[in-house]
């Protein structure tokens, strides 16, 4: 008797799994993320959040902000001192070093992104955003929450985005919001 031929995932559904094992390099403490630029069923460039090259990573200490996750800056404050640079950030910033246009690309990561990371995708002329888990803005001002949700939610309209239902065994592990929780 013969078995039926495995299926192949849908592409979807590979390009985040490429996103997954990206994320394993993350450095940072708070959300560790990968992201995926596909262009033309290729993988163009990839990223992953973390400090710039060349510095201490997060994990070592490197970054102020990370080092002080409940003291000094609570939830939502003290961006402006974090070296992290986010995992889409990443992506764009390799493929503008080699040379490699992501207009009209699909970005696959492992978390909905930013505000500011939106900004900058839509900038770069990205198509289409496949996201893992969902980002939601922290903020010491609870009152500017539903503003922030509002503007990134309507950036994020820009772009044919889709939430992929994907099993993610790492999930805690990755996502700060999840590791508070348990």
């Amino acid at each position: 008797m013969t078995s039926a031929p495995e299926r192949l995932p849908d592409n979807d559904t590979y390009y985040m799994g490429v996103a997954v094992a990206v994320r394993e390099r993350g450095n940072c403490t708070g959300n560790r993320i990968g992201a995926v630029a596909v262009l033309q069923n290729r993988i163009i460039s990839t990223g992953y959040n973390g400090v710039p090259e060349g510095m201490k990573n997060c994990l070592e200490g490197g970054c102020l902000r990370c080092r002080n996750p409940n003291g000094r800056f609570p939830s939502g404050t003290g961006y402006d001192l974090c070296i992290c640079v986010h995992a889409e950030q990443n992506l764009l910033l390799s493929a503008a070093r080699f040379g490699i246009a992501v207009e009209g690309a699909t970005i696959y990561s492992t978390m909905q992104p930013c505000f500011g990371c939106g900004k900058e995708l839509l900038q770069a002329k990205v198509k289409r955003i496949v996201y893992l888990h969902p980002w939601t803005p922290s903020d010491a001002d609870p009152e500017m929450d539903s503003s922030k949700k509002a503007e990134h939610e309507k950036l994020l309209a820009k772009f044919d985005t889709k939430r992929l239902s994907f099993k993610d065994p790492r999930a805690k592990w990755a996502v700060t919001a999840l590791r508070k929780k348990s």
